[in-house]
């Protein structure tokens, strides 16, 4: 049985969109997979079950690790439906910014886009059919000051989707991006109130998007035609 695989869902937008995709009704088999939340992932499972979808198989383990990934796969078999979730950022001067910092960030936003394509693409290419949601950021189209790291691997995002999609439309497999601009999640808990209503300010539609709002979105970008494809969709609210 065939289902989606939603990567970083233990919490914020993974977690609603894997809520939102239960409650559609579109996938009879939800995957997902968070890194070490395993009490995140546990409530995760939890709603999307509530949502509507019985089979709800959370998987714990880095996507950053090609053969975790590739383990995954033998466990759960093929995939219709690919979201590459998972990220993680480090916000600060890039000179104070370690090696090792440097290359988790690039390991979990762009390198798992690799692991999880290299491994699930090929059963969709035998199938003639497939849909690859990358989440990126408006980071990747602008840059962010004291997130170049983040930046770089959204930039990286952004151009591994529009290649990977000009490779794979022959075999009918939409490949699309979804450039988020600030959301309400845990990722941006470290902003003060103060500094929240300053980037309100700066939105012309007045507000920080809800997970559950953007996962609405993305949902609908899930289930677009085959000929949208290769597409970098900003959700930002006008801020950029």
């Amino acid at each position: 049985m065939s289902g989606i695989l939603i990567t970083g869902a233990s919490r914020g937008v993974g977690r609603a969109l894997a809520v939102a995709c239960a409650s559609s009704g579109l996938w009879p088999r939800i995957v997902i997979t968070a890194l070490r939340n395993e009490e995140g992932l546990r409530e995760t499972a939890r709603r999307v079950t509530e949502a509507g979808c019985p089979l709800c198989v959370p998987a714990l383990g880095d996507v950053g690790d090609l053969a975790w990934v590739e383990k995954l796969r033998r466990e759960i078999g093929p995939v219709e439906t690919l979201v590459n979730n998972a990220a993680v950022s480090k916000i600060g001067l890039l000179t104070d910014l370690t090696p090792a910092e440097w290359d988790e960030v690039l390991r979990v936003n762009l390198t798992s886009l690799y692991n999880t394509c290299h491994t699930f693409v090929p059963d969709m290419v035998r199938a003639g059919q497939g849909r690859i949601l990358n989440i990126s950021s408006v980071w990747g189209l602008a840059g962010a000051s004291c997130e170049v790291a983040y930046s770089a691997s959204k930039g990286g995002v952004n151009a591994f989707t529009r290649a990977l999609a000009r490779e794979l439309a022959p075999s009918h497999i939409q490949v699309n991006a979804a450039a988020l601009g600030i959301v309400d999640t845990e990722m941006n808990r470290h902003l003060s109130d103060a500094e929240k209503a300053e980037i309100c300010d700066q939105i012309p539609a007045g507000y920080i998007v809800s997970p559950e709002e953007a996962a609405q979105a993305l949902l609908k970008l899930l289930t677009m035609p085959e000929y949208f494809n290769g597409e970098i969709v900003r959700l930002d609210g006008c801020w950029l």
